[in-house]
């Protein structure tokens, strides 16, 4: 029998998992919910000293490793029963916190739509909201550790924190009733690892409507970073939830039932990197263009036309986030590549660059990085500098908000596959610049290429239709091209002939606006 000690995340008290852990029980398992000292307002006061008045001793991570090691130490080690650490959010630092110095005893430890938590990184780091990691920082570079983080007054304002998508009214009401102040000692104290837990196997729940599935941390194992190939190991497996950010309050029966799975070790394997089978992004581009050479320029690579005097260049923008240690990186991948010469072919100079999109607080050194490659590929005497085009793909979308909100004269037509249109819940972007779905309004008579997939994930989707749905209302000049069979990432994924003929159809569209 198993026993299932699960860790909440911020501004949560054990009240959460109340509907989870009922089922747990009723499947024959044990379950406690641990109530943090400080965010649960369930839990008793710390008891007074001897002197007769409260500890005022700071709330920080420590504390809430002894919250959970305590709970840990109350299961019986001669019962046999195996025990499941079950951290949400902030909760799986705690979890680990504690996992890490009674390894032994426990069996599993369960992710639920939380970070990769580092030894000697708070969990500040995993704080969704940008802005609000970036005063945290601050305040704690000056050394003001003290005091607490308000939780959401608002239903409106726990998206702040993640996806609410599935959660009923009522308990969203419950939530914002419950929520209770975290101490800031929790987010800054950095956690620390002495790599024991390290050999306790491991299960990730991601929840798909917050922005993260098993298909994507694949592509991402598969780019080859290094600290992600411990996601391949044999005894960690990973399970996907179609609902948002608390799936203990939007799928709390579903969540119980994934988790009586991975403690019986089921669940999804990754595929190591390098294992002999060809990731997506390293497939060949569907379409038989001709060859033509790269002429590298720094940090640019041109494929010239066979043509004489300046020409319309496309600028392709990969997507990302893609690990700073990824070889080849994208500029020399074959779908950039196949864009490039593509663009050729039809008479333009086609343009490859990387950029610094590792993660997604990287999107204003990413900006700048496109900014730059742009005025490289400007500056050649063999491009026309007043034609220009910029194709982004997945990831990449964001991006394109800095060239929508204010189109340069130079820039005659923006395109885009598969592209992200608006910031994912988990991104913490909300309110910042990099939002095309808005931008869209300032973008005048600029014409739009899009790409749509047909098959493309739910999340991402809706960006796509906020984006169209903007498009449309404020009359933008907008070319929608269907792949109604095809993935993200349709050019390796759906090689075929629906795929080729809108590949061609949106570069000819492409090239005419250059050229007109």
């Amino acid at each position: 029998m198993s026993v299932f000690i699960m860790v909440g995340g911020v501004f949560t008290g054990a009240q959460v998992w109340r509907r989870t852990a009922a089922r747990l029980t009723a499947a024959g398992s044990e379950a406690h919910a641990v109530a943090l000292t400080g965010p649960d307002p369930t839990r008793p006061a710390r008891p007074a000293r001897a002197t007769g008045v409260a500890d005022a001793t700071p709330v920080d991570l420590e504390t809430h490793i002894q919250d959970v090691l305590a709970a840990i130490d109350a299961v019986d080690g001669a019962s046999g029963r195996e025990i499941v650490l079950v951290g949400h959010d902030y909760g799986i630092h705690p979890v680990l916190g504690a996992a890490d110095r009674r390894a032994r005893r426990i069996a599993r430890v369960v992710y639920v739509d939380s970070g990769m938590p580092r030894d000697g990184v708070p969990a500040l780091a995993a704080v969704p909201d940008q802005a609000l990691r970036t005063r945290l920082a601050e305040r704690a570079q000056r050394g003001e550790t003290g005091g607490e983080l308000e939780p959401p007054a608002t239903r409106e304002e726990w998206q702040r924190w993640g996806s609410t998508d599935g959660v009923p009214e009522a308990e969203l009401d419950r939530l914002t009733a419950l929520a209770a102040p975290q101490p800031l000692g929790t987010l800054l104290q950095p956690l620390r690892l002495t790599g024991a837990v390290a050999a306790v196997p491991t299960t990730g729940v991601l929840c798909t409507r917050n922005g993260a599935g098993i298909d994507l941390v694949q592509r991402l194992v598969d780019l080859g970073d290094p600290a992600l190939a411990v996601l391949t190991d044999p005894q960690v497996t990973f399970f996907e939830l179609p609902t948002g950010h608390w799936p203990m309050l939007s799928r709390p029966a579903e969540l119980a039932d994934v988790l009586l799975k991975a403690a019986a070790g089921e669940g999804h394997r990754l595929r190591p990197a390098g294992d002999g089978t060809h990731p997506a992004h390293l497939r060949p581009f569907p379409l038989e263009v001709p060859e033509r050479p790269r002429d590298r320029k720094g940090p640019v690579d041109l494929y010239r036309p066979d043509a004489e005097g300046p020409r319309p260049a496309v600028v392709l923008v990969h997507g990302g986030p893609v690990p700073a240690g990824a070889r080849p990186t994208p500029r020399e991948w074959p779908t950039l590549v196949g864009y490039a010469r593509l663009a050729a072919a039809e008479g333009l100079v086609g343009a490859t660059f990387d950029h610094r999109l590792h993660d997604v607080a990287d999107y204003e050194r990413a900006a700048a990085d496109v900014a730059a490659a742009v005025e490289l590929v400007r500056a050649d005497p063999q491009v026309d500098a007043d034609r220009i085009a910029l194709w982004f793909l997945s990831g990449g979308g964001p991006l394109t908000a800095d060239w929508l909100s204010k189109p340069p004269a130079w820039l005659r037509c923006l395109a885009a596959s598969y592209p992200i249109l608006a910031p994912l819940p988990n991104w913490g972007l909300t309110g910042s610049r990099f939002h095309p779905a808005r931008a869209v309004a300032d973008a005048g008579a600029l014409p739009v290429v899009l790409l749509r997939a047909g098959l493309e994930s739910p999340e991402i989707a809706a960006t796509v239709e906020e984006f169209v749905t903007a498009a449309q209302g404020c009359g933008a000049c907008l070319e929608l091209i269907d792949v109604p069979n095809g993935h993200h990432g349709f050019e390796t994924l759906d090689p075929s002939d629906e795929t080729r003929l809108a590949l061609r159809r949106a570069m000819h569209s492409v090239a005419t606006h250059l050229t007109a």
